[in-house]
Formats: C-alpha cells, structure tokens, sequence
C-alpha cells in the first residue's frame, strides 16, 4: 500500500484508507478498454474519502476520475443504478460528471474482488477538496449557491422514475420513517442486511434511536403523503460541488459523487445538506459531554435556503417537514454506514461509532436545548415564509 495515501477518519483525522489506493499500472490496464483515453497516464491525486479508492487521472490531453470499490460495497449492477440516474441528469442540462463507456458499452467493470468506474471531470475547482462532511461552507454566499444547485439538480431529477435501489452498504436511503409504523419499517430494514441484523449492540442502539425520535417522526407522519417521491444526491456538502474560482463568492458549477444516491424525497435532500454543512458534529465525537455547545451556523442555513428557494420554492408541505426530516434524516445513514464496516471490514468497533456516536448521539442531541433551538429555527422559517406567502 502506499504510505503517503491517507483517508478521512471518523473523527476528522487523517488515517489509513480502508482500501489499497489505485496503482498506475492497475489504472494503465483499465483505461485501455476505453477509446480516446491514450497517451501517457499519470496519478494526479488520490482521494481522501474513506469507502472507496479514488484518483483523478491523466490519459493523454484528458482528465479522469477513476474509483474502485470492493465488490462487496459496490457491483456493477449498483453502480449502473448511479449512472443510470447521472445519464438521466446528463440529458435534462444538469451539471453531472459524464459517466464513461468501454468499447463494449459497460459503465462499471468488475474484475476479481473490485468494481470500477471513470467519469470525466467537470469544469471547476475543487475548493473544498480537504473539508471532511460537517464542516461549513466558508461564506454565506457558498452557501446560498449550494441550495440553488441542489433546487436545480432536483429540477432535473423531477422526471426519474428508475424504484429505490436495491439493498446493499453506503446508500442514504428513506424508508424506516417514510411510513406509519417506524418499528415495522426499522425491522424491514435490519431484516434486509443480515451483518445489522444480527448485531446484537445495532439492534440495541436501534431501539434506543426509535424511542427518541418517534416525536419528530409523529410531526412528520401527516405530512408524509405531501412529500413527492424524487430521485436525490443525499451527500450535498461543499466538498461534493465544483466551484467556479476561490473566491469568497464562488459559484457552485457541477455536483459530483452520487455514490448515496436514491428515490427518497426533495425534503430528505435538503435536510441532509443542512446535516451535512450547518452543524458541526465533530465536536460531539470529540467530547460527547458537549451536547450544549456544538457550532452551528445559522446564517449558512438561511443563506443555503434561500438559494435553494429562489430555484425550486418549497411547497407549503415541504416547508412544514423540513425540521422532522433534519432530525430524522441521519438514522439510515449511520445504519448503512455500520453495516458497511460490519459486512464489508468487519469491524465491530467502527460499526459502535455509527450506532452509538452517530445514530443514538445525534438522535439525543436533538432531543437536547440546542437541537431544538435549530429545529425551532426551522420551524419559525417554515411559518414566516407561508405568512409572507399569503400577504
């Protein structure tokens, strides 16, 4: 393995990656079952983000972004439901990476134990490359930027009708609260991914999780029927957008890393950039004890909703969902994510820190003064704005 490759840890650190990085010989051997990526090829980079091993590659006068995941996380047939929806986003004017094709038409290749794909790079600078999930947009004005690409991307999706994934790890889905009986959709859940399942410390901080969120899944259940079902990125933070310059009032010019892609609803999309950029959850995993005293930036949170409105204005419903979907939108993220280092890495103790510090940590800080300070927050937007609807 390459020493010098490092991923984003847990707790912000920088540690070793779960997988090998790319080696060039291994991505000379891939790019040559593509037409026009000759010459000499060159690793330029390889990524921090931890689920995957990814780099942006010179092949000749272009520039691609090659990941590999194990066969275990991602197949060839969960990956075409990615590029499936990137085409669709491709065809309506969205600003998507462009998902590449061998000669013999494949998307993703599976070879031994990994599966690969190449996108082209969008235009833009990587402005946020370091930035680990959680951490803020540096300006208002990136924020309000990022909500008009996530309204325009939503746009664009409107039309998708591909079903929800199939199951497998590291995908941002909705559906234990999409319905009447948590409890019922949470076994549904567990039942579907064996490694959760049979875990007795999951099953546990599961249950803990539903007593403490069933208030804001009660506020969100009369609303449910309002929320349109809609194809999302689930991953909007600032190091997922391409940006136009440096500056302080940067553009957001492309979205890319659809890896937690799924149909879940525009709401569920917006509350996780909000969970994604808004609050900073590290110090939380640093210092459990400080449930009181947690940044969050509420002016990046106006700024990005006003952005996203000024694109795509929130329906009244949706408007109204907007705060039990913040506090609820996490839960199947850090359940996906322990099942990925449960079946995947098999490790137990990664799989604690999504469960406990994670799912039951963010779930009980909700409940605290200063979640529902923000919730509140939200809530005071959501009925100023239908107030100011109706004058």
């Amino acid at each position: 393995m390459n020493t010098t490759a490092k991923a984003h840890g847990l707790d912000g650190t920088l540690v070793e990656p779960d997988w090998p990085p790319l080696a060039l010989e291994e991505v000379c051997a891939l790019l040559e079952e593509f037409d026009g990526l000759d010459g000499a090829i060159e690793i330029r980079s390889a990524s921090p983000r931890p689920f995957s091993a990814a780099s942006v590659v010179r092949a000749g006068t272009e520039w691609v972004f090659i990941k590999r995941h194990p066969r275990s996380v991602r197949d060839a047939a969960g990956l075409g439901e990615e590029h499936a929806f990137l085409d669709h986003l491709q065809r309506r004017g969205a600003t998507v990476p462009r998902v590449l094709r061998t000669r013999a038409g494949e998307s993703a290749l599976e070879r031994g134990e990994w599966t690969y794909e190449v996108h082209s790079t969008p235009r833009g600078i990587d402005l946020y490359e370091d930035a680990i999930s959680w951490t803020p947009f540096r300006t208002a004005a990136h924020a309000r930027a990022a909500g008009a690409a996530l309204a325009r991307l939503h746009a664009a999706a409107q039309d998708y009708a591909a079903p929800a994934r199939k199951v497998q790890p590291l995908v941002a889905s909705f559906s234990i609260f999409a319905g009447e009986d948590a409890e019922s959709g949470l076994q549904r859940y567990l039942k579907a991914r064996p490694a959760l399942a049979r875990d007795a410390a999951t099953r546990s901080h599961c249950a803990q999780t539903l007593q403490l969120l069933e208030p804001f899944h009660h506020s969100l259940r009369p609303l449910l029927p309002e929320l349109q079902a809609l194809w999302t990125h689930n991953d909007l933070h600032a190091s997922n957008l391409m940006w136009s310059d440096a500056s302080d009032q940067a553009e957001a010019v492309a979205i890319i890393d659809f890896g937690l892609a799924d149909r879940t609803n525009a709401v569920h999309d917006l509350a996780h950039a909000i969970e994604r950029n808004i609050v900073e959850w590290l110090a939380l995993t640093s210092d459990p004890a400080s449930g009181t005293c947690v940044p969050v930036h509420y002016d990046l949170m106006t700024a990005l909703l006003e952005g996203y409105e000024r694109v795509r204005p929130l329906t009244r419903a949706e408007a109204a969902a907007l705060a039990p979907m913040l506090a609820l939108c996490h839960a199947e993220f850090a359940l996906t994510e322990a099942d990925y280092f449960l079946s995947a890495l098999h490790d137990p103790k990664r799989a604690r820190v999504a469960t406990e510090d994670y799912l039951v940590g963010h779930a009980c800080w909700y409940r605290s003064a200063q979640g529902q300070q923000l919730l509140q927050a939200i809530e005071t937007w959501a009925e100023r704005r239908e107030a100011t609807a109706k004058l």
